[in-house]
């Protein structure tokens, strides 16, 4: 890919989202905006190759029955598997991954409660029958007494109704234990960190010499306007530039962008469909930024401003494997600066 000849001469810019607040713990979600509003992306993994019980067939030695039994084997294994207690507290786990097993733990819970209630309405309405004849038994014995008959009913009917207790009471047990279960899952879902708010980071770079201009942030994170980023780039975009990259999102896009070019007399370049390569410079810088910011811990837009700082100062001073002899991008801007300079009459 062909870079720009000199300082100045092209910028590539691109909106990079963080959470309004970071602990150093926690892993900085994927966050798209190019579409106009925010899509949280699964992080990339290594490709595992897909386990699961109909594999058995792919081996040719197996005859059919044996093949049909291995299947079934597998089978068994893998529902016991998925019935075994979810590791939601697994250090070594991501936060993604917690929050799926115990949205499937709360969901077994809540099924496990919903067949309990289910029996208890059966058990109900079986109890209430009884009482219904037993009351007709009553009725029955005013009329026609069977003293003998009425003794031995009696005494089934008090082991009925020693038995409906013992099942409340068990009931109450299940209820309690219920109560606790479901107070731990709040209490787990309680200590997930919650984004309510996010931040838009404007990243500004150099095309030629890599050399970050500026990192303006935006509180109105996914709402953020063009005209508060046609603001930030009036205050940092170099006067000699020529040409602007960026990508398609709808604050690129709007005419007060277009008037920004117009006014500047810059060439505003628009990235292929889909094809965020082509933005390449700024995507990478965006990747490094946020590797960067994964340790650091901020609780507002002012301690994250300080860490942007922070990082504009250790990022273009430090040696850059995509420059020339590795120099730093403000050691390749001075040089090159220095240079122009010279051939200048």
């Amino acid at each position: 890919m062909r870079t720009a000849e000199a300082p100045g001469q092209t910028a590539n810019v691109d909106l990079c989202f963080v959470p309004l607040t970071h602990h150093s713990q926690e892993q900085l979600p994927a966050v798209s905006g190019s579409s106009g509003k925010l899509v949280i992306q699964s992080r990339a993994t290594a490709a595992k190759e897909p386990d699961y019980p109909g594999r058995v067939f792919e081996d040719d030695k197996l005859c059919y029955t044996s093949a049909m039994e291995e299947f079934v084997r597998a089978s068994q294994e893998k529902d016991e598997k998925s019935t075994k207690p979810l590791p939601v507290d697994d250090e070594k786990m991501s936060i993604k991954e917690k929050k799926r097993f115990l949205h499937q733990e709360e969901s077994a819970l809540r099924d496990k409660r919903r067949t309990h209630r289910q029996k208890r309405k059966e058990e109900d309405a079986a109890w209430k029958t009884l009482r219904q004849q037993r009351r007709q038994q009553e009725m029955d014995a005013t009329k026609t007494p069977q003293k003998p008959r009425q003794a031995v009913d009696a005494q089934q009917w008090k082991q009925l109704r020693q038995q409906r207790k013992q099942t409340v009471e068990q009931r109450k047990q299940e209820d309690s234990q219920w109560r606790q279960k479901r107070q731990r899952i709040k209490q787990r879902w309680s200590q997930f960190p919650i984004i309510t708010a996010w931040v838009a980071i404007l990243v500004i770079t150099d095309n030629c010499t890599r050399q970050c201009l500026g990192l303006p942030l935006f509180i109105a994170g996914a709402k953020v306007t063009a005209e508060a980023i046609v603001d930030a780039l009036l205050q940092l975009l170099p006067p000699e530039l020529q040409f602007l990259i960026s990508d398609r999102g709808p604050q690129f896009r709007a005419k007060v962008f277009d008037q920004l070019a117009e006014n500047q007399s810059f060439i505003h370049v628009l990235i292929a469909r889909h094809r965020p390569q082509s933005n390449g410079i700024a995507e990478r810088f965006v990747q490094t930024l946020k590797q960067w910011l994964a340790d650091k811990h901020w609780q507002d837009d002012q301690q994250l401003h300080q860490c942007l700082l922070q990082f504009l100062t250790v990022y273009n001073d430090r040696p850059h494997q995509g420059l020339p002899g590795d120099l730093s991008p403000n050691e390749l801007t001075r040089r090159l600066s220095c240079q122009n300079c010279q051939i200048s009459p």
